[in-house]
């Protein structure tokens, strides 16, 4: 399979991996298992990824903490995955800020409890 060229594309397979994970596991799992599974699809669509990423905090100089970001497929997209009744601005606040923190402009937030996927997927971009 041939990889995606521009950001569109990319956001394209990675939504349709999420969306065939959740047509087989629908809602009700812990975030961990719809990640694991999301892993395997992306690795279906020959797409690279890091898996809990370490993002550090600076300030003037100083490493003062640390946030994990779910994945980061192709070095371009971080994808932040929750299983939650609905999506609250805390959690786009957050994609926000791992975003400026790995320096990327691109980021999908996916809900995955909710009976339609698309209902739960949030693009936002930096």
């Amino acid at each position: 399979m041939q990889k995606p060229k521009n950001s569109e594309s990319l956001t394209y397979a990675i939504i349709g991996a999420a969306i065939e994970v959740h047509r087989h596991l629908r809602s009700g799992h812990m975030e961990s298992v719809y990640e694991t599974a999301l892993c395997i699809e992306l690795d279906n669509r020959g797409l690279s990824y890091e898996r809990q990423k370490v993002l550090t905090v600076n300030y003037k100089g100083h490493e003062i903490g640390s946030f994990i970001a779910d994945l980061i497929v192709e070095n371009r997209v971080i994808v932040e995955l929750k299983a939650v009744k609905e999506l609250a601005a805390v959690h786009e606040a957050q994609l926000i800020g791992y975003l400026r923190l790995a320096e990327l402009q691109l980021g999908l937030l996916i809900n995955f409890n909710v009976a339609v996927l698309k209902q739960g997927i949030r693009r936002i971009a930096v």
